[in-house]
């Protein structure tokens, strides 16, 4: 009877110890990343980097699953539904705080469905113009809109885009009157503007950074809070006169909500650690974009805000709403 009462005593011992051993031995398989855009995509790109790093630091292979699609609602709307034991997070952009106002419905809720992990990046995008405009600064664009009212226009890659809202916003700030006109993406909407058949496009700056340096597009502004590192003498939007016009494009990682919160603290020490490698940091330099990092409840409190804002923005812009 002492045996077996020892063995009882081990049992519950080591049952105990079994959720904190489990949690303690996280990854012990290969991790997911759902990236809601397509692959070659400043996201997707922006995502490979970093899991790159992360996947050799936590000795797991870490895959990355392009789900592309309705403005990046496919893509969340996996992760939302996937179990919360860190092995399906998601990396995404500041289009997850849009697709609230721009959907009239979705499978998920974007404000509980979700844990924030961490920003990775700030992602400015640039105002772009053809040099045949004749327009070399943003106060001279601003000074054309105003004496032409209604007959500028401005690219975007696609209607509820972060490249669409910093252009409204920007607008509406700046009280002019411009047209959209949405492509498919940034190469389409890049071309159209070399072209001169577009006005002007708020590019993310990978996209055009070799056209700017080369002379075939000029770079006005970014539409940014912070200046761009890799554009450091073109200024903000704010610095060339126009209050209250900054957009802050980014670019990070959440999971399920529920996801353990030793798994997310965990989540977010790797990819700090991840943007503190030097291969990281020129590719970002590359890419045009800022490492941004925030703890997990800072980035929860800053979704839920942005989600707020956006949709005043959304609604302010007149954009439709799918059903």
């Amino acid at each position: 009877m002492k045996l077996i009462h020892a063995a009882a005593l081990t049992v519950f011992a080591l049952a105990a110890t079994m959720p904190a051993t489990a949690q303690q031995a996280y990854p012990n398989k290969p991790i997911r990343v759902i990236v809601p855009f397509a692959a070659g995509s400043t996201t997707d790109i922006i995502a490979r980097s970093i899991t790159d790093k992360m996947s050799q630091s936590m000795g797991q292979p870490i895959v990355v699953d392009n789900r592309g699609g309705a403005s990046g609602t496919i893509g969340q709307a996996a992760v939302a539904s996937a179990a919360p034991d860190g092995y399906t997070i998601m990396i995404h952009s500041s289009s997850h705080t849009v697709s609230p106002s721009t959907f009239a419905k979705l499978s998920f809720d974007t404000t509980v469905d979700f844990a924030g992990i961490t920003p990775i990046s700030s992602t400015p995008n640039v105002l772009v113009i053809a040099p045949s405009k004749n327009i070399k600064t943003l106060p001279a664009l601003l000074a054309y809109a105003k004496a032409n009212p209604g007959k500028m226009n401005f690219a975007s890659a696609g209607q509820g885009s972060a490249t669409h809202l910093n252009a409204e916003k920007f607008k509406m700030a700046a009280k002019i009157d411009a047209l959209n006109i949405p492509f498919k993406g940034s190469a389409e909407a890049v071309s159209e503007v070399l072209s001169g058949r577009v006005d002007y496009y708020f590019s993310p700056i990978a996209p055009v950074i070799g056209q700017i340096r080369g002379g075939t597009l000029l770079a006005l502004a970014v539409g940014s809070p912070r200046r761009a590192s890799a554009l450091p003498d073109v200024p903000t939007t704010l610095e060339a006169g126009v209050p209250d016009s900054e957009f802050n494009f980014w670019i990070g990682m959440m999971a399920p909500a529920k996801t353990p919160r030793d798994i997310v603290n965990r989540l977010h020490a790797e990819v700090v650690k991840a943007l503190a490698n030097p291969d990281v940091k020129e590719r970002f330099l590359g890419l045009g974009a800022d490492a941004w990092t925030l703890s997990p409840e800072q980035f929860d409190a800053y979704i839920k805000d942005e989600i707020k804002s956006n949709a005043v923005l959304v609604k302010a812009a007149g954009l439709q709403v799918a059903n």
